[in-house]
């Protein structure tokens, strides 16, 4: 089969069905109420971190830096389940 043939006969096929339906799904939704990460968030208390930070980042020069507490979950919740 020829390149061109393939070309061609990909553009005059008939397009697929598009999606009518939305499902809105939240993350209450997805994570069971159980789950070890929703213990952890409602006996966290990240002040520990936040509150010694802002000194520690610069005002005036570039971009301004991501929030030390998401820093942490983020890096928290990788070790916890494994990911690298």
């Amino acid at each position: 089969m020829s390149r061109g043939f393939l070309i061609q006969w990909v553009m005059l096929r008939k397009p697929a069905p598009s999606q009518t339906g939305l499902e809105i799904v939240t993350l209450e939704e997805l994570v069971p109420k159980d789950h070890l990460l929703r213990r952890i968030g409602a006996a966290e208390d990240l002040t520990l971190i936040h509150d010694p930070t802002p000194p520690l980042h610069c005002a005036d020069n570039g971009r301004p830096a991501p929030d030390s507490t998401l820093m942490f979950k983020a890096q928290f919740l990788g070790y916890l389940v494994g990911i690298r």
